[in-house]
């Protein structure tokens, strides 16, 4: 049999429309103990994530663990993305034992879902597990996550590919959203969020807009 290739993306990239975000503990107290990634860096990419989310109109689900009396607030990066919109706050680590997560889950009707926050090895690990024993088709991106050491994160990693979860990084994540530099109707929003959050990227399309006027479209 002769096999055809087609002008058509592969059914696990994701799109705007086919999937939930779900960003977990991106809190000060979680915070405190993060050792695996700088958090200069897990800041920005918590940014870059949430403002990508927001520009694609992909729903998310906010949520903290006991942020009056423990954990303090999330970070303001991404709160700022969506303003007014409600934290779901919790007592269980597994954000997937919270009843009023998986409400809001079953509400938005995603059968895809892509995870971040702290901790990779206690916060992601859990909801990841158990929504693929649900049926879920899980992803996570490893650089908006982090953890108490390098090892307990690429451990947490590790485990979630071998139970079928698929890793991507924050910059991936925004341009897998857009996918396409002739899809106008986000072009500036997936430059500018570049440009500000994207790191040498970023830098890359200010100077080339700036000295030749460049388009990533033409």
């Amino acid at each position: 049999m002769t096999i055809k290739a087609t002008p058509t993306p592969g059914r696990s990239l994701i799109s705007p429309t086919d999937h939930t975000l779900i960003l977990i503990d991106f809190q000060s107290q979680m915070s405190f103990a993060t050792r695996s990634i700088a958090m200069e860096v897990l800041r920005n990419n918590a940014a870059l994530i949430s403002r990508a989310a927001k520009a694609f109109n992909v729903p998310t689900i906010l949520t903290t663990v006991a942020e009056k009396s423990f954990s303090g607030p999330m970070y303001s990066e991404i709160t700022d993305a969506f303003p007014g919109q409600p934290l779901f706050d919790r007592t269980s680590m597994n954000t997937w034992e919270d009843a009023a997560v998986i409400a809001e889950v079953n509400r938005i009707g995603k059968e895809r879902i892509v995870f971040a926050g702290l901790w990779t090895g206690v916060c992601i690990v859990g909801p990841v597990a158990s929504s693929i024993d649900q049926g879920f088709d899980a992803y996570f991106i490893a650089d908006a996550c982090g953890d108490v050491s390098d090892e307990a994160h690429e451990r947490a990693c590790q485990r979630m590919i071998q139970l079928g979860a698929k890793p991507m990084t924050s910059l991936q994540y925004l341009l897998e959203l857009q996918r396409d530099w002739a899809r106008v109707d986000t072009y500036d929003a997936t430059t500018g969020i570049a440009k500000e959050w994207g790191g040498g990227y970023g830098l890359g399309i200010t100077y080339a807009k700036t000295m030749f006027g460049a388009s990533e479209g033409h």
